[in-house]
């Protein structure tokens, strides 16, 4: 007997979705399938910046589907060399050094990526002995779920059961510059930190953090890579949040809002001395830089190059605060975090983030818990301030 004849599913557990089965998409609005509309404040975890099926993007995608999606790297195509121009021009000035692409697929691979590139700087450029450099990371992380990555994960839910763990990488506490800098020896090549914890629960540094890290790391010759894959891209009210601080970072991972909602795409952008000493067969990937990613990511640029969707983040941003710090003033929340269109809302307990984001499922409002009393809500960037209130005020209610 199967799964299957058991009546049981044959889907891994793996996750524990709230208890709804969505259809279609538009917009900032999703239906089930039993005909309920929702309005969406996860956006695929910032995947969805642009809303669902946002026109641009699905023309787009319509396109490059009745041509070309596949060459493998094997081959060029004729989107490849433009997508990287056209993501060097937009990212370029905002990194420390002469802009390079390496396109990838989903944000954990742009993390590997960063990591593989930056250890090999270390050992050709800064002369670091073979096999020993060290990676400073902090704790709170969430940089995907490869079996590296979660070798330094604090969480132990990510954690727990997958060992034996990569070495290599050095822990310290978020937020302190001076727990780096005591981590930092001979050996590290990077600082790899986010300049929002999203996955924690848009945790924000003190404004002296960034610029620390930037000024420790030029110092010590380290390099600051700065996981962007939920933050960057217009989600707070930035092209990168690193911005925020005025920091450039020698290499930034993208993703998420990369692929537009539409397929995975991710990209390392930096110093080009950097990435450049990445050669033939040192690292690749089939489906990276694919033609229809390349279709994908270019649409996306172009609704990221005229800065509008950043400025309306930032000022939808500044209205949905006001809301949001009402609430915690009366006492309906313990504390609020936000940056442009991400919010992080911690609850008093005995009432849960799951509990409050099952409360809004019934209210017509889609949202994630993270770490038991924290919930994140990042709506889409298309999002009218109608739709933002309606959300806003079901949100008032379930708290009530």
């Amino acid at each position: 007997m199967t799964l299957v004849d058991a009546g049981l599913s044959v889907l891994a557990p793996n996750y524990h979705p709230l208890p709804v089965t969505l259809v279609e998409g538009l917009g900032s609005w999703v239906t089930d399938d039993e005909g309920r509309r929702y309005l969406d404040l996860l956006s695929g975890y910032s995947a969805l910046n642009f809303g669902h099926r946002h026109p641009v993007l699905t023309a787009a995608a319509h396109a490059q589907i009745d041509r070309l999606t596949l060459t493998s790297r094997a081959f060029d195509h004729e989107l490849l060399e433009p997508f990287a121009a056209r993501l060097a021009a937009l990212i370029g000035p905002l990194v420390a050094g002469p802009p390079m692409v390496l396109p990838m697929n989903t944000g954990a691979e742009a993390v590997e990526t960063a990591i593989k590139a930056a250890r090999k700087w270390g050992y050709d450029v800064k002369g670091v002995p073979a096999d020993r450099a060290t990676i400073v990371v902090v704790d709170g992380n969430f940089h995907g779920r490869t079996t590296t990555i979660v070798s330094f994960s604090t969480d132990p839910d990510a954690r727990r059961g997958f060992g034996p763990y990569t070495p290599g990488f050095r822990v310290v506490a978020y937020g302190s510059v001076d727990a780096v800098r005591e981590a930092i020896d001979e050996t590290t090549v990077a600082v790899l930190v986010e300049p929002i914890q999203g996955e924690q629960g848009v945790v924000i540094p003190p404004d002296d953090y960034l610029p620390g890290l930037r000024a420790l790391c030029t110092a010590q010759d380290v390099l600051l890579v700065a996981d962007e894959i939920q933050s960057g891209l217009g989600r707070t009210g930035t092209t990168l949040a690193s911005e925020l601080w005025g920091v450039k970072p020698d290499l930034v991972t993208l993703g998420k809002a990369l692929g537009g909602g539409v397929l995975p795409v991710s990209a390392v952008v930096g110093r080009s001395d950097v990435l450049g000493v990445l050669t033939a067969g040192t690292h690749g990937s089939t489906f990276g830089g694919n033609p229809l990613a390349c279709a994908v990511g270019l649409a996306v640029v172009g609704l990221l190059e005229t800065g509008e969707l950043q400025a309306r983040a930032t000022t939808l941003g500044l209205h949905w605060g006001a809301r949001l710090d009402a609430l915690v003033d009366e006492g309906l929340l313990a504390s609020s975090r936000r940056a442009g269109l991400w919010a992080g809302l911690d609850v008093t307990p005995p009432l849960t983030g799951r509990q409050l984001c099952e409360r809004l499922l019934a209210r017509g409002v889609l949202a994630k818990d993270t770490h038991g009393s924290t919930i994140r809500l990042a709506p889409p960037l298309t999002i009218t301030v109608e739709d933002l209130d309606l959300a806003t005020d079901a949100l008032t209610d379930a708290l009530r």
